[in-house]
């Protein structure tokens, strides 16, 4: 149990000042937002003031600690949670009393005073750095509806006043003010996408905009121009104002336009976009990748103009529940005038930090504002964040407290026992002892106090002072250190929290988001197998970009264009029309494919483009035939098994796909490409251009019968199409196109494929090992009978009630089967730069890297391998949360300890609360870890969990949520990851994130580390012991709550390795060189206090105690702290193994501070004692008069000194210019102030040791003391170093010696355990053999993976798709297909031609171009066999 003391003091410790000034702000009530109407008389009290609790949260967000107000008080409580402060100040005190002065009080108090001065500055220096970035964000500006008849009503609670404006210069602010009044507000509106057009009568009106001071008029009517009240006039007509997100309120109507940030939690009203669908970006919030599909809600779409949402008769109310954390969850309806609800969901919201794409304009109600939106509920708030040593330092002053109260109250004691014996016998010294305050009963008590104030030095306060100081320095030394300076933003690596340098240093564990910190969310189509032969593109130039593959005739004079000539010219231009830049944004006309968003590349293969043309001109039945045939397949899988929409650039009139997710988007486009160009979607029609057409070309059609749709649980998506011929009519053939994870596919193939398996999981396998992200390709041909009956099934499926979700997945996995394989793709999630070596140097270092992100499962895993986060000898773990029908995350965990770590112990452990009892129950009632065997794909059996490498924990949010439920879960989760190599974290919401922090930095008491780049990420920053922000295109927000900015991910490495290992180096090393050269101060005057009668007097003049830690041996510590180097940076970086010292704390601990301690004292006891009896021999004087006190205790003095400094430069590693400055400037300084001091006459100042220069340096003593006195308090020291050098050396004395005798060794050879077998000699350095050796582990295997939810094992061949599932977009999709379906298949109709889908960003209609010659050479796909042919056959070639 512990003691009463340590609970206290722990209490005392974990004080948490932030609870007195930032109260965590509940969530509000649930609330009824009235639109366009007042409010009901039961909002307001008797004295018709509003409710409290129908005043809603501003939208100002404040992430800075301090105002003007709050600054003094609450900087004041974080610097007295020093234990030190707090005594220097009782000191201070103490010395306002006569009895006890030195020397002037406010002498006295002054230093305190300056130490609690510089670090509140430098605190409110970094704070009002937190203002300005709060500023940026509550400044950005969003279109508000004003004007006309709409108020609102809903009354907003005021603005934080943090007064920091009332100290930015005025003309600045004038500046500011003039430019965000006038054309600033232009400019916002001229990046925006068009505006909207209005729809009145059915009638579609040419969108018009008018934009006029700020303001934005979307009601195709003109503004009123001339008189002298034009502005004042305009504004009474319903428009769009700019204004700052700090001013939006609850109830207020916006629009927002394309690629704008969301301020606020909006319900959505209307969109620019078919049935008001809206696409958003949310890996800000939930760091997925893919895009979002929103809807609007039903009862609110006729709100598309500011006109229609300002008239009073649209007017209507929105009950929502209290405001929650959960990203996924919202409950709340809305409610119109004739009473009829309509239901809200997430699917009808957008949320603060998700970004609008590709959507011109989003019209919505602001339902929840600041601090009552999901993202601001998800973070926390700025904590005030200690660093590692500081918080070891409490214990070390602590006991150097009690020692100075064991001293005090021994000359107390002392004093009182002795005054009270020789005052009876009269003692002289004792004459007049008979006052009330000063007898011997009382001068023992005055005496203990008397003496804290001469031993107050063991406690230094310049130490403080001399820590702010290098920390300050070492924050601009990473600031300047041109090797993380990122030239392309011209950014440097920015300190934002100058006291955490040395806890860069001891780092153990570092969580890391995955999109914009890990990788660029850009994806390049790298290769491809099809029919067994592989496509592994062109590189042009030093990497794969769009610059080199685009032909020369595409953009000649752009080297920079992204636009990229099709393959094959469109048939729908002529020669003189293809070279136009004016051409109409028609996707079927369109000659040129832009890269989509976030892909890097366009892809070309100069052998597939070979075997296309071979295949164009090969004889039927022949090789390049046969093979044609499986290119043909497998393009047209890739342009037509998707959801992606088509768009058509206005200004090139290049198409450009729009998808949900980049990996998507790079596999249309990769299709277009090589010349398979999807010109867009009708609802069910695509249209398809191909490579095989004849000359003058022509397009393919096909309806869309089912998409059979991509989940993570099917790991698939299929597409059921039906060939249409020239007229519109099909032409009988039906397909299933599919694409998905190779085990899935490779399932469910037909037989008789085992070669090309073979030769493709080959393939997989290779594409895998390089880091790519695969997916299989398959189809199959339909019997028309077949697909009848099974459509009608299918129907049934999709309408009923019960288990709906299941019977769907039942019924189509009925029809794929038997499936034709025709290939696999390989796409790079392109990283950051240097992302794999940096995470593999982290892990060389002994540093373990968790990734935490909201990506899926299978997207987090193919990033690990890419990362080198997971080898390919690691066995990967898989926990997951499910339904019922699940193992339970207890017992999933339970069984991977069980398999894999048996012999750990962690299930004897009480804490994991293992009841074998209740776990065979469990296992017997369903759940017992199963051994599934998936077919076609190559498992793991007995041999998993013995690969070579490690294991790596791979956990999604849904178990999390369980892990994490109770103390137990808890406990199992952390003793389980504590085995893994590294852990993977998916699908994890914000506060998860910074949950999984604290359960590490709690659990065990480790140094953790957060780096992310977005919002998202801001809780597990605050989490962090500390947290790094990359300055990435996701904005400042997790920079703004970051305590180190950096531009890429790479640049960990060198802020870990170099600077956070040098910083903990330093400070350790200065902090208990401290205090030792203050215990050597303190030691000789205590042991001066057997001969002075425990009085607690000076052994040598104050005047040296003074200014013992302002010049005398102040230098050398500080020259520690700033120029000492353990070893040099680029030994650290080639080698980070040698990390581990800095990650085992071996710098600074209460070991070394004792160490030092003793050390300290024993030296002073060498000088003190030794030159005591030197000087009481025979005198030192040539007139034979004994030594004065001040003679021999300066010769202690000026030894101490000496011995100081040069005891503090024995400590340091490398001797450098500073350094011999730094160590001799003291003594010099002691040297010259003796000689100085010592010559000044009595009537010049107050001095007691006048005349001491002519006895002292005349004297044999002196010199003789000093040399000898100085040699004995350095020689065991010195003897150490070199016994440790020469026998014991460890990595770092190898790594010094080695750069010493060759200055140009490569260091990087010596990698992975390189220096162990260095020998240090006299003659040089010698290696033994197995040091010569590779270090290297031969990679052979590729890791497996066992799921422990369902029991499956597999080897990862780096399958990984990412889009949103069950989303707004699949679901419109869906309803347009289930129309057609409502009733069985009626007999075939001729169909109409009917206009494409409208492109994405333009609408215009696409026309089919009827050619007498596609009738001709249109392909027959029943030429051959079902089982083999592709969903098009390449065209007949005439024989003759």
């Amino acid at each position: 149990m512990p003691s009463n003391f340590s609970v206290w003091y722990n209490k005392l410790v974990d004080f948490n000042v932030e609870s007195l000034f930032s109260k965590r702000r509940e969530p509000g009530p649930p609330r009824t937002i009235f639109v366009n109407g007042p409010l009901p008389d039961d909002y307001y009290d008797h004295k018709h003031r509003i409710k409290k609790e129908h005043v809603y949260s501003s939208n100002q967000v404040i992430t800075s600690k301090y105002t003007l107000i709050t600054f003094i008080p609450r900087n004041l409580l974080e610097q007295f949670r020093r234990i030190a402060n707090i005594f220097f100040l009782t000191i201070a005190i103490l010395q306002f009393f006569s009895i006890f002065s030195t020397i002037s009080p406010g002498v006295a108090i002054l230093p305190l005073i300056i130490v609690i001065a510089i670090t509140a500055l430098k605190d409110g220096y970094e704070d009002i750095k937190r203002h300005q970035s709060d500023r940026s964000v509550n400044y950005s500006q969003v279109r508000v509806l004003k004007g006309g008849e709409y108020r609102n009503e809903n009354v907003t609670a005021g603005k934080s006043k943090t007064f920091v404006r009332a100290i930015v210069p005025t003309f600045k602010r004038a500046g500011a003010g003039k430019k965000g009044r006038g054309d600033g507000n232009v400019e916002v509106l001229q990046h925006g996408a068009p505006p909207e057009g209005l729809r009145t009568d059915g009638a579609e009106l040419a969108p018009v905009a008018t934009e006029e001071h700020g303001l934005d008029y979307d009601d195709g009517e003109p503004v009123e121009t001339g008189g002298v009240f034009h502005h004042h006039g305009a504004s009474r007509k319903p428009h769009w104002k700019m204004s700052i997100w700090e001013d939006l309120r609850v109830g207020d109507i916006v629009k927002i336009t394309d690629d704008e940030p969301l301020p606020a939690d909006i319900l959505i009203c209307a969109t620019s976009e078919d049935e008001n669908v809206a696409y958003v970006e949310t890996k800000n919030l939930d760091g997925e990748t893919n895009l979002k599909s929103r809807s609007a809600c039903p009862a609110l779409t006729h709100l598309n103009s500011a006109r229609a949402c300002a008239d009073k008769s649209n007017a209507f109310r929105v009950d929502c529940d209290r405001p929650e954390m959960n990203l996924y969850k919202l409950n709340a309806a809305v409610i119109t005038p004739d009473g009829t609800k309509t239901a809200v969901d997430t699917n009808m919201v957008l949320l603060r930090g998700t970004v609008l794409r590709n959507t011109r304009w989003v019209i919505g109600v602001v339902l929840f504002t600041g601090y009552d939106t999901k993202i601001v509920l998800n973070s926390g708030a700025t904590p005030s964040k200690r660093s590692r040593v500081e918080r070891q330092m409490n214990p070390q002053v602590f006991i150097n407290l009690l020692i100075l109260a064991a001293m005090a109250v021994a000359c107390g004691i002392a004093d009182s026992l002795l005054e009270q014996h020789y005052f009876p016998l009269d003692a002289p010294w004792l004459y007049g002892d008979t006052q009330s305050d000063n007898n011997p009963k009382v001068n023992g008590v005055i005496t203990w106090a008397y003496a804290l104030i001469t031993f107050q030095n063991i406690v230094p306060i310049s130490l403080y002072i001399s820590i702010e100081v290098v920390r300050t320095c070492q924050a601009l030394f990473i600031y300047f250190d041109k090797e993380i300076y990122y030239e392309k933003t011209n950014q440097a690596t920015l300190a934002r929290s100058w006291n955490l340098s040395d806890d860069l240093g001891q780092i153990e564990y570092i969580f890391s988001d995955k999109t914009g910190t890990l990788t660029q969310n850009a994806m390049v189509f790298r290769q491809c197998t099809v029919g067994g032969r592989v496509y592994k593109g062109d590189e042009i130039g030093s990497d794969i970009t769009a610059v080199g593959a685009i032909p020369e005739e595409s953009h000649p004079a752009d080297s920079k264009a992204d636009v990229r000539t099709s393959s094959i010219a469109s048939p729908a231009k002529d020669s003189s029309a293809s070279t136009s830049t004016d051409a109409t944004p028609d996707p079927l006309s369109a000659g040129a494919v832009k890269k989509a968003e976030h892909v890097l590349a366009h892809f070309h293969d100069s052998n597939l483009a070979d075997d296309i043309a071979a295949a164009q001109q090969a004889v039927a039945g022949s090789v390049e035939d046969r093979h044609g045939h499986m290119l043909n397949g497998f393009w047209t899988v890739l342009a037509l098994c998707h959801t992606a929409l088509v768009s058509v650039d206005p200004g090139t009139g290049a198409i450009q796909y729009k998808a949900q997710s980049p990996d998507e988007a790079a596999l249309v486009q990769a299709a277009a490409d090589v010349g398979f160009v999807f010109r867009g979607r009708d609802r069910e029609v695509l249209t398809l251009q191909t490579p095989f057409a004849r000359a003058g070309g022509k397009y393919e059609r096909y309806e869309l019968l089912n998409i059979l749709e991509f989940t993570s649980a099917r790991k698939r998506m299929s597409v059921i199409i039906r060939k249409l011929d020239e007229d519109g009519e099909d032409d009988g053939k039906l397909y299933l196109l599919s694409k998905g994870a190779d085990n899935v596919i490779m399932e469910r193939l037909s037989k008789g494929q085992d070669a090309l398996v073979a030769t493709t999981e080959d393939h997989l396998a290779e594409f895998a090992s390089e880091g790519l992200r695969t997916l299989t390709l398959a189809y199959k041909v339909v019997p028309e009978e077949q697909y009848q009956a099974w459509s009608k099934r299918y129907y049934e499926a999709t309408v009923s009630l019960d288990n709906r979700e299941d019977k769907i997945e039942a019924v189509s996995d009925e029809i794929e089967h038997d499936l034709s394989l025709l290939g696999a793709t390989a796409i790079e999630d392109r990283l950051q730069d240097g992302v794999p070596e940096t995470i593999a140097d982290l892990k060389e270092a002994g540093i373990k890297v968790w990734v935490l992100t909201g990506d899926k499962l299978e997207t987090a895993i193919a990033i690990g391998h890419s990362t080198n986060l997971i080898s390919r000898e690691d066995n990967i773990i898989i926990i997951r949360g499910g339904g019922e029908d699940h193992t339970p995350v207890y017992l999933q965990m339970v069984n991977a300890i069980e398999e894999f770590f048996p012999e750990s112990g962690i299930l004897q452990d009480e804490n994991v609360g293992y009841d074998e009892g209740l776990v065979q129950e469990q296992q017997a009632s369903g759940y017992p870890l199963r051994r599934v065997n998936t077919g076609a794909s190559s498992l793991v059996g007995h041999n998993n969990g013995d690969r070579p490498g490690g294991f790596v924990l791979v956990i999604d949010g849904g178990a999390l949520t369980h892990a994490l439920a109770d103390d137990t879960h808890r406990s199992l989760l952390l003793r389980l990851a504590m085995q893994c190599e590294g852990v993977i974290c998916c699908r994890v919401s914000p506060l998860q994130k910074a949950l999984v922090v604290k359960l590490v930095k709690d659990g065990i008491g480790t140094m953790t580390l957060a780096i992310g780049d977005g919002a998202n990420d801001v809780s597990m920053i605050q989490a962090a012991d500390v947290g790094v922000g990359i300055s990435g295109e996701e904005g400042l927000q997790a920079v703004n709550s970051s305590d180190y900015a950096i531009a890429q991910f790479r640049f960990l490495k060198r802020l870990l390795l170099v600077h956070g290992h040098w910083s903990y180096a330093r400070n350790g090393n200065m902090i208990v060189n401290f205090f030792y050269k203050n215990i050597i101060s303190i030691g000789v005057l205590w042991w001066f206090q057997i001969y002075c009668a425990w009085s607690s007097q000076y052994v040598f003049d104050y005047t040296y105690i003074l200014f013992w830690n302002t010049f005398w041996t102040i230098a050398p510590v500080i020259g520690i702290g700033l120029f000492d180097r353990i070893v040099d940076d680029h030994v650290l970086m080639a080698l980070p193994e040698l990390y581990a010292h800095s990650r085992r704390h071996e710098y600074f601990g209460t070991k070394l501070f004792i160490i030092y301690m003793l050390d300290g004292i024993v030296q002073s006891a060498l000088i003190f004692f030794l030159i005591l009896y030197a000087y009481r021999t025979t005198s030192s004087r040539s007139d034979g008069y004994d030594v004065y006190l001040y003679e021999f205790s300066t010769t202690m003095v000026i030894s101490a000194v000496t011995a100081a400094n040069l005891f503090n430069g024995l400590n340091t590693y490398v001797w450098t210019g500073w350094i011999f400055f730094a160590v001799f400037l003291g003594i010099v300084l002691v040297w010259g102030y003796t000689a100085v001091y010592s010559a000044l006459s009595p009537s010049t100042i107050l001095t007691l040791v006048y005349g001491n220069d002519h006895f002292l340096f005349e004297s044999a003593y002196f010199w003789f003391c000093v040399l000898l006195a100085v040699t004995l308090s350095l020689l065991p020291r010195y003897v150490a170093k070199a016994y440790k050098l020469a026998f014991a050396p460890n990595d770092l004395d190898r790594a010094r010696w080695l750069h010493k005798i060759d200055p140009t060794h490569d260091f990087s050879k010596d990698k992975h355990g390189g220096l162990v077998g260095v020998t240090i000699s006299g003659s040089g350095v010698r290696k033994s053999r197995q040091a010569r050796l590779s270090r290297y582990r031969p990679h052979l295997f590729h890791g497996s993976r066992t799921d422990m939810s369902t029991g499956m094992r597999s080897v990862n061949r780096g399958f990984d798709f990412a889009t949103e599932e069950n989303g707004v977009a699949m679901q419109r999709i869906q309803s347009h297909l289930s129309e057609r379906h409502q009733a069985p298949p009626a007999a075939k109709q001729r169909r109409k031609p009917s206009s494409l889908m409208q492109s994405l960003t333009i609408r215009h209609t696409l026309r089919r171009k009827k050619h007498a010659s596609h009738v001709s050479h249109s392909s027959d796909m029943n030429d051959e066999p079902p089982s083999l042919s592709p969903p098009h056959s390449p065209p007949p070639h005439d024989k003759s």
